[in-house]
């Protein structure tokens, strides 16, 4: 057979270029925000170097791990910060790891509020919150309402993070506004009881968010920003009598500032166990009205992706459960390979390898009766 008689084999949508602004992405498979929780201290370790080029592709798009923007900002043990000298030195590692393998590294920036406990909080105080209605998880502290007074500085933390990040070598930041955390709990009106600039109406619910792109995007530049959406979910009791509205009215407003991309979370997201099906590219209305690049996440497989691209209802699709459990996934997908199963109970384990770097690799070899697939241990392939 000659090379014209070849049929040439169709482009796979999650792997064809893209430009995320100055970012020449070769593949459109991100590596999702993950809370993995190894940071001992709330100092980033040595092992996230193994854990981050793993699943590191030249010219892929990795996000990182939930970072703390200030001392009143962690909600879990083990979770990094990038408010210290120390921490951002020890991200510096990490993030040339990333860069020398060719990998764009944004750093995404948050602050748990309300999602808490006291152990966790400078002096022992309550956790912070737009309100102070309190989860019913014993696990967390009864938050503490934040003064008017009090915002501005919050925001400040979120700007100076952002500095820190870059400042740490990281390619942008992406600000966490989702999962029932303290921003997606001022947008959320399930939380946000509040009768100020800052509550009651879905424009003043917004304020907060949009206070932080814009002091971040000022900060570092708008080219720089990201953002994280989850209005449909009910992380942390933290849901919307509206949540199409909601979505809509951040995807618009977003584009007075002209940041990079908004990442959003699919409405079959409703915890972090279970999924709902729902009508396809849900999203949709929210992708037509940002002008910037657009991210979709939320039970997406390679068959989900791929269609998602190929009808233009996103740019970008955030792998989370299967990136972690396949460090290689894209080339996985290139060669529509089994795929590791994860193992949910060492998600949120301390442990520096089990459940972190020791998902095996996927190697790919020719013999002579064509291309053959193995299984190999993390250390073993580059």
């Amino acid at each position: 057979m000659t090379e014209k008689d070849q049929v040439k084999q169709p482009k796979i949508p999650l792997l064809t270029p893209y430009k995320l602004g100055k970012f020449e992405l070769t593949h459109r498979v991100v590596l999702a925000p993950l809370t993995r929780q190894r940071s001992y201290g709330n100092i980033p370790q040595p092992h996230a170097i193994l854990y981050y080029t793993q699943r590191t592709t030249k010219g892929g798009l990795l996000i990182s791990e939930a970072t703390g923007v200030s001392d009143t900002a962690t909600g879990y043990e083990h979770t990094p910060g990038i408010w210290s000298k120390e921490q951002i030195e020890a991200w510096k590692p990490i993030v040339d790891a990333v860069h020398a393998k060719g990998g764009i590294f944004f750093c995404q920036i948050w602050h748990a509020g309300r999602v808490s406990n006291k152990n966790f909080q400078p002096n022992g105080q309550a956790p912070i919150s737009p309100s102070d209605k309190v989860l019913t998880d014993e696990n967390f502290t009864p938050p503490r309402k934040l003064s008017i007074e009090e915002i501005p500085f919050v925001v400040d933390d979120f700007r100076i993070a952002a500095r820190h990040a870059i400042e740490a070598g990281f390619d942008g930041v992406e600000i966490h506004g989702a999962h029932g955390y303290l921003v997606d709990q001022f947008l959320k009106d399930n939380v946000n009881d509040r009768t100020d600039e800052y509550g009651g109406s879905m424009e003043n619910r917004c304020r907060f968010a949009l206070d932080i792109v814009k002091a971040v995007a000022n900060e570092i530049g708008a080219d720089k920003v990201g953002i994280r959406l989850s209005p449909f979910t009910d992380y942390m009791q933290s849901g919307d009598s509206d949540p199409k509205g909601l979505g809509l009215y951040m995807a618009k407003s977003l584009n007075e500032y002209d940041i990079l991309y908004c990442h959003m979370v699919e409405p079959r997201m409703i915890s972090i166990e279970e999924k709902i099906e729902c009508q396809h590219h849900s999203l949709v209305p929210m992708r037509k009205v940002f002008k910037g690049s657009f991210i979709c996440a939320g039970w997406y497989n390679m068959e989900d992706g791929n269609k998602a691209v190929s009808e233009n209802a996103t740019d970008l699709v955030a792998y989370g459960r299967l990136f972690l459990a396949n460090p290689d996934l894209p080339k996985r997908f290139e060669l529509n390979a089994p795929l590791n199963k994860y193992n949910r109970e060492t998600f949120y384990t301390s442990h520096p390898v089990h459940g972190y770097t020791d998902y095996p690799f996927l190697e790919s070899s020719k013999d002579s009766e064509g291309e053959k697939s193995t299984l190999l241990g993390p250390f073993d392939c580059d």
